[in-house]
């Protein structure tokens, strides 16, 4: 369970490095073998291998095979994935993303890097509209809600920097969303009538995107495995592959990064989606609440 992204020096551990390290630690106890016996294979030390596992510097993909080799690993889709999650933190690390000119973003700036690298995300809400599919003034209603910023002009760059990332959704290798929200969301009055209804006639509209599929769990769904938190799963190549967990807290960015994280996320993902409606049940229900407001 750790935060996005941590700096030491000239050195960076981020989410995709420290889940390959991990990844890599697994296999080598599995394995029987040691960090020297690991750093003797590389031709290198051992205080290389433990940041590596660690995930503060990037990985070569020659140093992947040859540690896939040592630790036995056999099946090439192992070795494939592990080499792909390495390609994508290095690209993730080179990049010079848009997000970087928004301060205002604080602890999602991560997020959104790893949003727009991401092939899928599956994500559940119960309390408000995923960022994705917000729209301005819905967004700027929550950030004053929310009491975070006292300048206007900050909140008014925050809302620009969530409306920017949306953009994945239509471009040209558009980000697959699943997105599940508590009919809560749909009802809770974010700015006010008007603002609400933009809002609800904002997800009917991206519904009928082919890369995305939206639900909603009415109140009669009565009690479900997603009512004590809400989280995203984020997919770098085909789900559960490469998965990693975000959870946005009052306190704290928690990303939980082990594949037993991932598994365990995604199982309760599948069983919060199966007390949803059908999608275009879920379309209808917030076209009526829409009406009604």
């Amino acid at each position: 369970m750790t935060a996005g992204k941590f700096s030491r020096g000239n050195r960076v551990s981020t989410v995709l490095a420290r889940k390959l390290g991990g990844e890599l630690l697994r296999l080598r106890d599995e394995a029987g073998l040691t960090q020297p016996q690991a750093a003797a294979a590389l031709s290198a030390t051992a205080a290389k291998v433990a940041k590596m596992e660690r995930g503060w510097v990037p990985f070569r993909d020659p140093d992947i095979q040859i540690l896939c080799d040592l630790y036995g690993v056999a099946d090439a889709r192992v070795v494939d994935r592990l080499l792909s999650l390495a390609r994508t933190d290095r690209e993730r690390r080179k990049a010079k993303g848009w997000w970087n000119q928004y301060p205002e973003l604080r602890s999602l700036v991560e997020y959104v890097a790893l949003e727009d690298i991401a092939t899928g995300i599956r994500t559940w809400q119960g309390a408000f509209v995923p960022g994705l599919l917000q729209t301005p003034d819905y967004a700027r209603a929550l950030a004053i809600g929310n009491a975070d910023w006292e300048d206007p002009d900050d909140i008014e760059r925050f809302v620009e920097a969530k409306t920017a990332r949306q953009v994945r959704l239509s471009d040209s290798t558009p980000l697959g969303l699943w997105a599940v929200m508590g009919e809560g969301a749909l009802r809770q009055l974010v700015g006010g009538r008007e603002v609400m209804r933009a809002q609800l006639a904002h997800l009917v509209e991206a519904s009928a995107l082919p890369n995305v599929k939206l639900q909603v769990i009415p109140f009669l769904a009565g009690s479900h495995p997603g009512m004590t938190s809400a989280f995203s799963i984020v997919s770098f190549a085909e789900p559960g592959a490469m998965d990693v967990v975000y959870m946005d807290t009052t306190s704290s960015t928690l990303w939980l990064e082990s594949e037993a994280d991932a598994v365990r996320h995604n199982t309760t993902f599948e069983r919060i989606a199966r007390n949803g409606l059908a999608l275009h049940d879920s379309v209808a229900l917030i076209e009526r609440i829409r009406k009604e407001l």
